[in-house]
């Protein structure tokens, strides 16, 4: 019996009670460099082991064999990690919560790599749920769970985390990714007031150094705020470190000139402002925002015209707010309806 044969023997032996748990803990970490030198041979064992019931010794072996996968290996990796995370035992994956969490964001690598995001979001939401200590836990894979839903475009399902309370957390570039993320997430789901909130929480949690997450929140922030108050201030609550208080303005320049633009109310000037720094939006992934906060403009100016003059016809409101037709001032108008309504 050689040594990964022997190791496999001693995880079917020693998966039932606390106490052999402990003892098959102790054999797997002195065990490890040996099963990283038979790393090859491993995918020939998962199937002398069953998930569900030696899920400690199964999660040894896979952080060993997901360590190095090569792209023709990825489905049947992602095959496999997505059957350990929905059959393993809660209990035994917590004696070894760096390895589930290692594994884990491999498997969400894989998916990405594989252009197949929306294969990883169910499991993933089942990997927090089983690592977490309660909802109020944020976990290293909260970040990891939403890009893949931002990805799949499965911002109903993130919004299912989002919405839990978190105040217990292990790590601050978590809390960065997760609200950022989160951001997006409600974005895309037009919560812009919940999408706010979590950027807030980006740009304003304590720093030392500013970092690229609270930049990109920034901008964002600035966009919804134009789009849903139709205003934006440069002033920061008092708590916000001083480090984004200097800096954050520095380097989105070109969004305080759009808010600036934004705020003077000309449609004119605003789309042509859009139009000069196109690039510039479309290399942050952002001009599909911008042209939401172009939008915007419209309907905040036609609010304006129709809290002043309650009997405007379609065609007054288009010729006044610069809309090219009265069937596309309509258009805004039934827009605007549907989301108070709504």
């Amino acid at each position: 019996m050689d040594a990964v044969e022997r190791v496999v023997a001693q995880i079917q032996g020693l998966s039932s009670s606390v106490a052999d748990l402990n003892q098959l803990v102790h054999i797997l970490k002195q065990s490890e460099d040996s099963l990283r030198l038979n790393s090859s041979r491993l995918p020939s064992f998962f199937s002398h082991l069953d998930p569900s019931i030696h899920s400690l010794g199964y999660l040894y072996l896979l952080d060993v064999y997901t360590s190095s996968v090569s792209r023709d290996e990825a489905n049947d990796v992602i095959l496999l990690v997505a059957r350990f995370i929905n059959s393993c035992i809660v209990e035994q994956i917590r004696l070894a919560p760096h390895k589930f969490i290692c594994v884990c964001k491999r498997f969400k690598d894989q998916v990405i790599l594989l252009e197949t995001p929306m294969r990883g979001v169910a499991s993933m939401l089942t990997a927090i749920r089983k690592i977490r200590p309660s909802s109020e836990h944020l976990t290293a894979l909260h970040p990891d769970f939403l890009l893949l839903c931002i990805l799949g475009k499965c911002y109903k399902v993130g919004l299912s985390v989002i919405k839990d309370d978190v105040f217990e957390i292990e790590q601050p570039k978590d809390l960065f990714l997760y609200c950022y993320y989160g951001g997006m997430i409600c974005i895309g789901l037009k919560k812009f007031e919940k999408a706010l909130e979590l950027l807030h929480n980006v740009v304003t949690a304590p720093m030392s150094i500013l970092n690229a997450i609270a930049v990109e929140a920034y901008k964002k922030y600035i966009m919804v705020s134009l789009i849903h108050h139709g205003q934006f201030s440069t002033n920061f609550p008092k708590y916000t470190s001083s480090v984004a208080q200097r800096s954050l303005k520095n380097f989105t320049q070109v969004y305080l000139e759009l808010a600036n633009s934004y705020t003077n109310g000309n449609i004119a000037d605003l789309e042509m402002f859009v139009q000069r720094n196109k690039e510039k939006f479309e290399a942050d992934n952002n001009l599909g925002l911008v042209k939401q906060v172009v939008s915007s403009i419209y309907k905040r100016n036609i609010q304006r015209l129709t809290q002043t003059y309650l009997t405007l016809s379609l065609q007054d409101i288009a010729n006044i707010v610069q809309l090219n037709s009265a069937k596309e001032a309509e258009m805004h108008v039934l827009q605007m309806v549907y989301r108070t309504c709504g």
